[in-house]
């Protein structure tokens, strides 16, 4: 690793964001996001948070009196590259004015080869020994034995090597704990599944991707909630064909913060891999992929293995999630939020569309879940029939009992917006998305009352017989969705779609996964998880499907009176 220069390490981690954010280190959009949002903080008037040059040099100044666990540098001190620079004086130098950190949970996603483990046994130590928390307890979890003690071994051997230091604080290493007497604090491996009854000062989470479930996750999220300025630390790298664990839930949900779709100021997350519009075989990836490229790994045989990987496609699926840090094996995401967000506009509201023809498209397939419906103008331009423009507003409900539910804050925030419509109880109350529907209808010239017979007959007869709406049933089938999934797309890429931000529908088109048969069409779409809801987009797509080869009515509906 490089000397450590005369700049202070908070100068170091300020400059090392400034230097992603500007383009002179080559980092893909998560990196770039994570700094920006360092910098955006920074910039904050009157913020809770500050970042304490202070604590950030303690940490780092302790890190690089740690020394290398084996190889030719064997028993030297390390010396930190920028980025970790960046990472560890993110998650201590952030605090408030009492000294409490703002970051509770941190998570970490960087390919194999970049020292993740040895970054990991430095926080483990901090947290167990010097952070000055009595009875400091500190685990590591994995799967198994040997992948526990990746981060367990090179902190044992840290304490060893400096065992003169460590004896001055009472420092000692057993062959499967790590204890200070004298504070009963301690730090050990955990395998398999921990109790729930543990209050662990940090526990850390070593290759994530491994795990089978998120029982572990939850049991050391519980745990630490238990103790003021706890830390639960996710550090991993990308798996190869299931993405059905809470690594890859926890790095959906982080780039959704660095997006800006969540608010989470507690955690902090940041992930090392190739940008999408970087091609996989060019050497760029491989750089932008690994930040201690040529320092922790030999730069030269990591290249050879991406040249093999590139002739043998047998090998592409190691390499790709091993050293680009790329989820191999799960479905792409449908939308790119970039271009969905190119498609804003705050003003868009039902007067300023007044006069277009308008489709309402429906998705009503659980009383117990979200529930949505979509308003789809349509506005043809002269000269181009076959490209007209899209504008979507959204409304969407949800059980009063769901909404205040503490694990899902993101509803609340939208009910308080005015983005989410709360219903009494703990099933949604059809009549009102009734009566809101009548509403749109007498106040839209709506051409059609889009829906899937299967989910929303019976509602759909009765808006039909209070208003005499033209009804359109659309299936959920891919004959069905897929072109109204490829015509919204093309209308996304093309600035022919308009919403008016609204942060809910957003959530649920960047929620769809899907990907392309030989045919051309889209497989249905799908969310990778239950929490991950994709309603106010289906309502979308069906009210697209119609939107997009009907003709628009000559003749607007008569409006009915509408009695509950």
């Amino acid at each position: 690793m490089t000397s450590a220069t005369k700049r202070s390490y908070a100068a170091r981690a300020n400059n090392y964001a400034r230097d992603v954010v500007s383009g002179k280190v080559l980092a893909c959009k998560w990196v770039r996001l994570a700094c920006q949002r360092h910098l955006d903080d920074l910039a904050r008037p009157d913020y809770r948070w500050h970042f304490d040059e202070a604590h950030a040099h303690r940490v780092c100044t302790f890190a690089e009196q740690m020394p290398h666990e084996k190889g030719v540098l064997q028993g030297q001190p390390l010396r930190l590259e920028e980025w970790q620079v960046f990472l560890l004086s993110s998650i201590f130098g952030w605090v408030d004015e009492e000294g409490t950190r703002k970051y509770r949970e941190a998570f970490i996603l960087v390919p194999r080869g970049n020292g993740k483990s040895p970054l990991a046994a430095i926080i483990a130590l901090w947290m167990g020994f010097l952070d000055g928390q009595p009875g400091a307890e500190v685990v590591c979890g994995a799967t198994t034995e040997a992948q526990a003690h990746e981060v367990f071994r090179p902190a044992k051997a840290m304490v060893e090597q400096r065992a003169a230091v460590f004896a001055k604080i009472g420092v000692e290493a057993a062959a499967k704990s790590i204890y200070q007497a004298r504070t009963r604090s301690k730090f050990k491996p955990v395998i398999g599944k921990a109790k729930y009854g543990g209050s662990p000062y940090c526990a850390i989470l070593d290759e994530a991707h491994q795990l089978p479930d998120d029982q572990l996750y939850v049991s050391f999220k519980t745990g630490c909630n238990k103790r003021k300025n706890s830390l639960l630390l996710t550090i991993s790298t990308a798996g190869v064909t299931s993405t059905q664990n809470p690594c890859y839930q926890q790095q959906q949900d982080l780039q959704k913060v660095l997006e800006g779709i969540f608010e989470n100021e507690r955690l902090f997350g940041i992930v090392y891999t190739s940008d999408e519009t970087v091609d996989w075989t060019s050497r760029d990836a491989v750089v932008m992929a690994n930040p201690n490229l040529g320092v922790s790994n030999d730069a030269e045989a990591l290249f050879d293995d991406h040249e093999q990987a590139i002739r043998n496609p047998a090998k592409q699926n190691g390499f790709r999630s091993m050293h680009l840090n790329e989820w191999t094996g799960s479905s792409s995401a449908w939308m790119r939020l970039d271009a969905w967000a190119k498609c804003a506009d705050p003003g868009l509201t039902e007067e300023s569309l007044k006069g277009l023809p308008c489709w309402v498209g429906a998705d009503l397939a659980s009383k117990i879940d979200l529930a949505a419906t979509v308003r789809l103008y349509r506005k043809n331009v002269d000269g181009q029939p076959d490209k007209p423009h899209y504008y979507c507003l959204t409304r969407a409900y949800l059980p009063e009992e769901r909404v205040n539910d503490p694990t899902s804050p993101h509803y609340k925030t939208w009910q308080i917006q005015g983005r989410l419509t709360a219903t009494s109880g703990n099933s949604i109350d059809y009549s009102v998305i009734e009566a809101d529907t009548v509403a749109d209808i007498g106040k839209c010239d709506v051409s059609e009352l889009c829906y899937d017979i299967s989910h929303a007959d019976q509602w759909a007869q009765r808006i039909n017989q209070a208003t005499g709406v033209t009804l359109a049933e659309v299936p959920q089938r891919i004959d069905q969705i897929s072109p109204a999934m490829k015509e919204l797309e093309a209308a996304v890429w093309d600035g022919r779609f308009h919403h008016d931000g609204n942060p809910l529908l957003t959530w649920c088109v960047t929620n769809v996964l899907t990907r392309e048969l030989p045919s051309g069409d889209y497989i249905m779409p799908r969310k990778e998880r239950p929490e991950n809801k994709i309603d106010a987009a289906m309502a979308l797509f069906i009210a697209m499907r119609r939107a997009s080869v009907a003709k628009p009515k000559k003749k607007r509906a008569v409006f009915k009176p509408f009695f509950v």
